[in-house]
């Protein structure tokens, strides 16, 4: 009983990482999704929510699909997956409330920290098909991380809030939970809406945050059929892809910017470089912890009598 609890709250931290990059400009909620194993299960049980929640209300009325519906439903890793939404939820937040205030007061150091841990982070899509890249995969990488180099770099708008560009916006901003590279905060931030957005939040404004929901739940149902369709049938090819938007997303994470995208002069190059390489050393920490828990739980099965601990 102890270690299901365990299991549960691992998950709900995991999700809770996932949350909290959500609140960060630049941070990309996927790229975090992938640093803390939770990609595939996030994705995967999104999908099969998305299509059995579909049968349930396109044929089950009919009389029919009601065991299509169920099956999909089965397929989801629940354990995993509740725990991960309910920390996702609190620690977006939280963020919001308490994290994000300090990152704009201190664009420039937090900026270098996440711009070490994205620069390593671009070895798990990079490796995760567990295939060898090719010079037009190389090609294919470069051509959207340029894209997403030139999306990151266009200045901020000023959209206004009404219910109509919320419920759009939304929905195009939470396509970036599941696209590393892409920043859910960043997107409001280029339009205008990450300040109204935020004072929602503190205001407790039902109105704007029910739309801004509504829309997030429509174009993460739409999106995440399609990224779940390309996992299963192009898995490599679209860590390839996922590989260049993370490669050219660094440029919303360059510490010496202006609030209207212009590069600036390097200024406090010792400590901004520092953290940095404290950030960079943190996540390939974590790849080699991985890989060695890894080989420690092959090495069990191949030998009955090891404990893995």
């Amino acid at each position: 009983m102890a270690k299901s609890v365990g299991s549960y709250i691992f998950n709900a931290v995991r999700g809770g990482a996932v949350g909290t990059s959500e609140a960060l400009p630049g941070i990309s909620g996927g790229t975090v999704a992938l640093i803390v194993g939770l990609y595939d299960q996030l994705i995967g049980g999104a999908g099969h929510m998305v299509s059995g929640i579909k049968r349930y209300l396109t044929d089950v009325p009919r009389g029919r699909g009601k065991d299509r519906a169920m099956a999909q439903f089965r397929q989801v890793e629940w354990s995993v997956l509740v725990p991960a939404l309910i920390g996702m939820a609190v620690a977006l937040v939280l963020a919001l409330l308490l994290i994000a205030p300090l990152v704009e007061e201190y664009t420039q150091y937090a900026y270098a920290i996440f711009f070490g841990l994205v620069l390593a982070c671009l070895w798990i899509p990079y490796t995760g098909a567990g295939r060898s890249w090719r010079v037009g995969h190389y090609l294919i990488a470069l051509a959207f991380a340029a894209l997403t180099f030139f999306l990151t770099g266009l200045p901020g708008a000023n959209l206004p809030t009404h219910p109509v560009v919320v419920f759009l916006v939304a929905s195009v901003a939470i396509c970036a939970l599941v696209l590393p590279g892409l920043s859910g905060s960043f997107i409001l931030l280029t339009v205008g809406l990450y300040g109204p957005t935020k004072d929602a939040v503190g205001n407790l404004d039902f109105v704007y945050l029910g739309t801004f929901t509504l829309g997030m739940v429509t174009g993460l149902a739409v999106f995440v059929k399609v990224l779940q369709y390309l996992l299963e049938n192009f898995h490599h090819m679209t860590l390839v892809v996922l590989t260049g938007l993370m490669a050219g997303s660094l440029r919303a994470l360059w510490p010496w910017q202006s609030e209207e995208r212009e590069i600036l002069p390097a200024t406090d190059v010792p400590v901004t470089v520092t953290l940095m390489v404290i950030g960079f050393a943190v996540i390939v920490g974590a790849i080699v912890w991985e890989r060695r828990k890894r080989e420690r739980l092959e090495a069990a099965q191949h030998r009955p009598d090891v404990t893995v601990h």
